[in-house]
Order: C-alpha cells, then sequence, then structure tokens
C-alpha cells in the first residue's frame, strides 16, 4: 500500500512553480499582517481575497476547502465560543445562558481572533498542499541552513501524515484479525486501545531512525553539500519576496502609528 509522507498534493499550477521560500515568505506574510493590520476586517479580506484565490490558482482548492471544513472550522469555532463566553470585556449584553453571556465587544473579540487563527492555520494549510518537502530542505540547505535543523522542520511537516498513514496501515491489520472498527460508538471507542500501543511504539522507533538517517546523510560533514535536483529562484520569486517584505513593514508601521 502507497503511503503519503506528506500532504503535498502534485499539480501543475503557478503556486507549485514558485520557490519553496517564496511560499514560505507568503504564509509568514498572510500571518504577521492579520494579526498586526490595525483594521477589523483584515483578516476576513486575507481570507476571501488572498488565500481562498491562491488555493484556485493552485488548484488545490476541493483538497483545501475539505481540510478547512473537518479541522480548520471546528477548532475555530470552538476558540469562537470559548472567548466569546469568557471574555470578560463590555456591557451590552446581547445574549445570556445561566452565568454565561455575550457582550458585543465580546462577540467582535472572538470573531476577530477566530478569524486570525482560521487566516493562520489556512495559510500553513496551503503552504503543505503545494509545496513538497523534499523541495523546502533542499532549498533551505542551499541557502546555509544547517542540515540538522533542516531535517528537523521536514520531519515536523511529515509526522501528521506518518502517523495517518502508520494508524490506516495498524487499523487494517487489526481488522484483518477481528477487530470490530465500523459498529457502535462505544464498541469503536474501546477498540482505539488495541490501536494506541503499535502506533506509540512504532513512532518512538521512527524516532531512532530519523537519527540515524541524520548521520547517514552526511548532515554533520563540513564539506560542501550538493544536491541532484536543484530548486530555480527566478526574478520573479525575490520580486514577490521583496513586496510581501514591504507589506509586512507597512502593516506593523500602521498598527505602531494607529494605535
Amino acid at each position: 500500500m502507497h503511503e503519503r509522507l506528506s500532504f503535498h498534493i502534485k499539480r501543475d499550477s503557478l503556486i507549485h512553480r514558485l520557490n519553496p521560500l517564496t511560499k514560505l515568505a507568503l504564509v509568514l506574510a498572510l500571518v504577521v499582517v492579520a494579526f498586526t493590520a490595525p483594521w477589523y476586517w483584515t483578516p476576513h479580506i486575507l481570507l476571501l481575497l488572498a488565500i481562498i484565490p491562491l488555493s484556485m490558482l493552485g488548484r488545490v482548492f476541493p483538497e483545501f476547502f475539505k481540510t478547512a471544513t473537518r479541522l480548520i472550522l471546528p477548532a475555530a469555532t470552538f476558540l469562537f465560543l470559548m472567548q466569546a463566553f469568557f471574555q470578560p470585556i463590555g456591557e451590552d449584553v446581547i445574549f445570556k445562558f445561566y452565568f454565561l453571556d455575550i457582550t458585543q465587544e465580546s462577540l467582535m473579540f472572538a470573531f476577530r481572533n477566530a478569524m486570525r487563527v482560521f487566516v493562520m492555520v489556512s495559510t500553513f494549510t496551503l503552504f503543505l498542499l503545494t509545496t513538497h518537502p523534499s523541495e523546502l530542505m533542499s532549498d533551505l540547505t542551499r541557502r546555509g541552513l544547517p542540515g540538522q535543523f533542516a531535517y528537523v522542520i521536514i520531519s515536523t511537516l511529515q509526522i501528521l501524515p506518518q502517523m495517518q498513514a502508520k494508524a490506516q496501515t495498524i487499523i487494517a491489520a487489526q481488522r484483518s484479525r477481528g477487530l470490530d472498527t465500523e459498529s457502535t460508538f462505544l464498541k469503536r471507542a474501546g477498540s482505539v486501545l488495541p490501536l494506541v500501543g503499535p502506533l506509540v511504539f512504532g513512532s518512538l522507533v521512527e524516532v531512532e531512525e530519523r537519527a540515524i538517517a541524520i548521520e547517514a546523510r552526511g548532515f554533520t560533514s563540513k564539506h560542501a553539500k550538493t544536491s541532484l535536483h536543484e530548486i530555480p529562484d527566478l526574478a520573479s520569486d525575490k520580486f514577490i519576496r521583496w513586496v510581501l517584505l514591504a507589506l509586512v513593514i507597512l502593516s506593523i508601521a500602521a498598527n505602531l502609528w494607529l494605535s
């Protein structure tokens, strides 16, 4: 069975052809602008006019939409409810439930922070869908980042898809042995325990394997590294990075000026 070791979706698009550092700079710029811009509707505008169009331009909108509805939206909704009910600001109560109440100020505060988190996770999701980890590692090491740090970054990006693939393998193996994973909720909850042990111990074994891989790939060597696959860094990529840097500086300056 083929296991996906990353969230990357191989497509031929303008976003896929960008340099990995340019896409990483785009992610960081959108996150910084969403959190530092002084205007209330900035995160909402970024989502509607930047992130969603970029996912369409990258031809990964179906996968992006699925992740947003299954993972990002529930987390942002939970954050919104917690801050709306428990943020002690404002006096204009618009909703009350027993001892909990929502004021207009807490509602606006919670909605803005939830959208900021939604933008942050959405941008990283878009980055993972359009950037292969090996390309990012090759580009970072070519720019002088120590191989150990680049390998740690890439390994972090691959942890979740690897654990998902391993969990599916364990589930298939346990199901072939007669484990009930498709009946009532209580029985399915009880079947989780036989899956936890192999998944945890398998992950611990992979930690040792990764340490061995670092040595095998010569990351501790002092000699110059070469790569069989050169990642292009066009003039357009450099221009985009400078524009993103200017946007970040303007956002921070506007925040300081208007605060």
